[in-house]
Formats: structure tokens, C-alpha cells, sequence
């Protein structure tokens, strides 16, 4: 199975929206976040789910308050992501019905997040943390708790995650920052995808 790729679609507008979407679909990832420090970020995220249907899983990163969480439900979103570990935004993201991807880089943090109904914790940063550091946090954290690694993550060292026991990785600049061409974003998620792939 292919780990799970979240794209990480900082500073996209509306307009480039859908073409990113299609474009990422198309190579295989599916699971797409539009941080809401983005321009107009709600209206790229229901121009998206509008778009998908049911292809892909688009929601909202950097999401810090549990008004955002109602707003990106508001618009169809099904996944909220966030930098931190806040137990109210988790809370409400769960009462809606949504993911919940919260950031920890602790493990006092990852279980805060679990037993507030966290659908998986976003390790972040990882690059911080390192692959010792997730596999140090897999020896106490329960059985199936879904890790994704986020920050300095790549092709160059997916290997080395994974063999640590990341499930996933969330990809930001080393997919998509503003101003790449369609191209430029469909050879980085190629490369990406490539490496995923046994």
C-alpha cells in the first residue's frame, strides 16, 4: 500500500484551485489541504469539493480556532489540519463529523490529541523531531494511531520515515508554492509519488 500524501497547498488562490486539484488527482494524491493563511482560502476549498466529489478529501491546515473548523464545514471541507494541539479545535472537528490532523511534536502532545478524538496526529515539525524521535513515540503510543510526518519531509528521506513507522507525509513547498507552473507542480507530485511507491 502507498503511504497517503497530504498536499499542503499554502498561498494557492482561487483561480489556480481546480487546475491543482485535477492535476494532483491525476498522479494520485488525494487528500488535500488549503492552509486558511491562503488567499480567500474557504472559496478555493469549496471550488475544490465542488470539483472532486467524492475523488479526493479537501479540507483546511493551519486551522487554530473552532469557528474556522464550522466556516470549513460550512464549504464542504472533510479534513482539518493544524500546527498545534489545541483540544477545543479538535473537539469541534470531531462534533462536525470531520478529520482531525492536529500537529504534536511530543508525546504528551500526541496523547493530549488522541484522547481528545484526533483521527491521527500530524507530526510537525519533523524535521526536528527525526525519524528516531517518531520511532522512540511508536514504542509508547497505542497500536494504529496514524503518524504523518510534516516539515522537511521528501523524496531524499521517505525511506528513512517510513522505516521509523510514519504512515504518511503532509508535502508543502516541496509540491506546490505560489507562482510554479502546472508543470513544475506535476513534475514535483510525479517525483513524490515515485518514491511512495514499492
Amino acid at each position: 500500500m502507498t503511504p497517503d500524501v497530504i498536499a499542503i497547498l499554502r498561498g494557492i488562490t482561487p483561480d489556480e484551485a481546480v487546475p491543482v486539484l485535477e492535476l494532483l488527482i491525476e498522479t494520485g494524491i488525494t487528500t488535500i489541504e488549503v492552509p486558511l493563511n491562503s488567499p480567500e482560502p474557504l472559496i478555493s476549498i469549496r471550488r475544490m469539493v465542488e470539483a472532486a466529489g467524492d475523488r479526493a478529501v479537501i479540507g483546511a491546515g493551519t486551522v487554530l480556532r473552532p469557528e474556522e473548523v464550522a466556516a470549513v464545514a460550512a464549504v464542504g471541507g472533510k479534513i482539518i489540519v493544524s500546527p498545534n494541539t489545541d483540544v477545543s479545535v479538535i473537539t469541534a472537528t470531531v462534533a462536525a463529523g470531520l478529520e482531525s490532523w492536529p500537529g504534536a511534536m511530543t508525546p504528551t502532545e500526541c496523547f493530549t490529541a488522541l484522547a481528545a478524538g484526533a483521527t491521527g496526529v500530524k507530526l510537525y515539525p519533523a524535521d526536528l523531531i527525526g525519524p528516531k524521535g517518531l520511532k522512540a513515540m511508536r514504542a509508547v503510543l497505542p497500536k494504529g494511531t496514524r503518524l504523518y510526518a510534516v516539515g522537511g519531509t521528501g523524496p531524499d528521506n521517505f525511506a528513512d520515515w517510513l522505516a521509523a513507522g510514519a504512515d504518511g507525509f503532509g508535502i508543502g513547498t516541496a509540491l506546490y508554492t505560489p507562482g510554479l507552473t502546472l508543470r513544475d507542480i506535476e513534475t514535483r507530485a510525479k517525483t513524490i509519488m515515485a518514491a511512495l511507491r514499492p
